[in-house]
C-alpha cells in the first residue's frame, strides 16, 4: 500500500480509483451520481473526479442497501446533511435509527409469511379465506373459484 504524502489527503479520486477502493463497479458509481447520491466534477479533459469523502458516501449507500433501504430513502437522508457533507458517525446513528422501524416492520412481515408457509404451499386455496400468503382477505373470490393468479 502506498504511503500518503503530506497534502495528498485532498487529492481527488478518478472514477476508476473510487471503484477499485470502494469495491463498487464504475457503472454503479455513475448510477449513484445520476440518482443524486454522489457528486463529481469534470477535469479539463472531461474526466470525472470525486472527493475522497465519496468513499464514505459509497459505504453508507451500500450498507443501507444491504439493510433493504430504498435509494429514495437513502437520498433523502443524505440530502438532509448540510451542504452535501459526508456522513459521520452521528449522522449514521440518526439514519440507522430512522430506518430501524421500517426494517423491524419488514422482519415482522417476513416472520408472518414464514409462519404461514407450511399451511399454504400446494393447497390450491387461491380463492378461499384461508390463504394468507397469496390471497389475503379473500380478494380473489369475486373472480370465481379456482386459481386466479398466473405468473
Amino acid at each position: 500500500m502506498a504511503k500518503i504524502k503530506p497534502g495528498q489527503r485532498h487529492i481527488p479520486l478518478s472514477v476508476g480509483e473510487l471503484a477499485r477502493r470502494s469495491g463498487v463497479p464504475v457503472s454503479t458509481l455513475h448510477f449513484y451520481e445520476r440518482e443524486g447520491l454522489l457528486a463529481s466534477w469534470r477535469t479539463e479533459g472531461n474526466q470525472r473526479r470525486y472527493p475522497r469523502e465519496a468513499l464514505r458516501r459509497v459505504a453508507v449507500v451500500k450498507t443501507a442497501q444491504r439493510l433493504g433501504v430504498s435509494l429514495a430513502e437513502i437520498r433523502e437522508a443524505l440530502d438532509a446533511l448540510p451542504a452535501g457533507r459526508t456522513p459521520d458517525a452521528a449522522d449514521w446513528a440518526r439514519m440507522s435509527k430512522a430506518w430501524r422501524a421500517s426494517l423491524d416492520a419488514r422482519i415482522a412481515a417476513l416472520t408472518r409469511l414464514r409462519d404461514n408457509l407450511d399451511g399454504c404451499i400446494g393447497c390450491g386455496c387461491l380463492s378461499i379465506k384461508a390463504c394468507p400468503l397469496r390471497n389475503p382477505g379473500d380478494v380473489l373470490s369475486e373472480d370465481g373459484p379456482g386459481p386466479r393468479l398466473l405468473e
